[in-house]
């Protein structure tokens, strides 16, 4: 019977080696796309367990997402996976020591959210965000799985301006939940280091700033603000990006020569909004008119037309001066001292006399109290005298009534 000869030098005949590929299909090892530890590629979960879920990513037996990986899984990512769909996963090992293919969700999530922030680092496009915590330095702000870092230099001149505080609480807290923009600068998978800047995201200027908060003041607003820098003539307080002057005559009640006496750089205060020259970018500051004025309480009880009594205290061409209750001052001006015409106030006082004056001014604006001699005894005031008088016989009655 002839049979025919198969020569092994020859390879197989083509029929056989078509029954090896049917073979092998049928017992599901036709195909294989063999997993390589750290690509990352889509499966589809098979089934979700108590502490694994499984995938099938194409290979004879489902890969595992279990231990450490399955504990990683955030909780609200675990309660959104359903057997069925299609996820992410990244093999870590392509075969264990049980011969499972252990995958990662985490790392899925990782590795595409790193792709993601190089690829916004090679384009330059920025994207929102929201911050979503704080340190020391700056701000904490996510893209995809990654906490990216926002440097407190890269934080923009508006959100820097209206930081307040003296530690990393009060200056970020309040701002954790709000939307930003920002754009990736540095990438570094090695050392997950992920740094995002808002100001390179931002088409602003100081300038510009400035610009937009000088249309949005207005004289008599009250903000709060922080000092930049002192001068002898003043002090320089930025509210929200744009820089003001608060003269030295502007910072307290009190006499003061220089501004350091009283603040120091770095200080959060609040001021008065009391001039603005849109034209040459001025903003002219007041801290003192938010202060009570202690002048004002030091003169409550003084009127004009009153009768006081004072001392004099200096003696110049145009005037005296003459200190009333206190440390209050008032000013005599020359024409007010004698009904006769005098060159020069000597002439009639001089320094430490004590006399009875009539208040013709309180200028509360200005501090100053305008004061006369020579109407002291003047008809015009004599029914406010007379009045003036009756009441004190009342309060003195009133009070040998209280001793009796």
């Amino acid at each position: 019977m002839d049979q025919k000869a198969t020569n092994p030098d020859q390879g197989e005949a083509p029929e056989n080696h078509q029954n090896m590929e049917s073979l092998l299909a049928a017992e599901g090892f036709g195909n294989i796309d063999s997993p390589v530890q750290g690509e990352t590629r889509q499966g589809t979960i098979a089934s979700i367990g108590i502490s694994q879920v499984l995938v099938s990513i194409g290979t004879k037996s489902e890969g595992i997402i279990t231990g450490k990986e399955f504990e990683a899984i955030p909780q609200d990512v675990l309660a959104s996976l359903a057997v069925g769909q299609v996820i992410d996963v990244y093999v870590i090992n392509p075969e264990d020591q049980n011969g499972n293919v252990v995958l990662s969700i985490n790392r899925a999530r990782d590795e595409a959210s790193w792709k993601e922030a190089e690829e916004k680092k090679t384009s330059g496009v920025g994207f929102d965000s929201e911050i979503i915590g704080y340190n020391k330095g700056g701000l904490i702000v996510p893209l995809g799985g990654l906490r990216g870092f926002v440097p407190s230099s890269q934080i923009s001149l508006t959100r820097r301006a209206g930081m307040t505080g003296d530690n990393p609480d009060q200056r970020w807290s309040k701002m954790v939940g709000e939307p930003i923009t920002v754009r990736v600068i540095e990438v570094d998978r090695e050392r997950r280091r992920l740094i995002l800047s808002e100001r390179a995201a931002s088409s602003e200027t100081r300038e510009s700033v400035k610009d937009r908060i000088l249309e949005e003041l207005k004289e008599g607003d009250v903000r709060t603000g922080r000092i930049t820098s002192l001068a002898d003539f003043g002090a320089f307080v930025n509210i929200n990006g744009a820089d003001g002057l608060v003269h030295l005559s502007e910072i307290s009640w009190d006499r003061i020569n220089k501004p350091d006496e009283v603040l120091k750089v770095g200080e959060e205060v609040n001021v008065k909004i009391i001039a603005i020259d849109r034209e040459k970018k001025r903003i002219g500051l007041s801290i003192r008119q938010l202060l009570n004025d202690p002048w004002s309480k030091q003169v409550e009880h003084i009127q004009v037309g009153q009768l006081v009594q004072g001392k004099i205290t200096k003696l110049a061409k145009f005037g005296a001066f003459a200190k009333l209750d206190g440390e209050i001052e008032g000013l005599i001006h020359i024409s007010e001292i004698a009904e006769k015409r005098i060159e020069h106030p000597k002439e009639v006082l001089k320094e430490g006399d004590d006399v009875t004056l009539r208040v013709l001014k309180i200028d509360a604006e200005n501090h100053r109290i305008g004061l006369s001699l020579r109407k002291v005894d003047s008809p015009s005031y004599a029914e406010m005298d007379w009045q003036t008088l009756s009441d004190q016989l009342d309060e003195t009655i009133k009070d040998d009534i209280k001793e009796e």
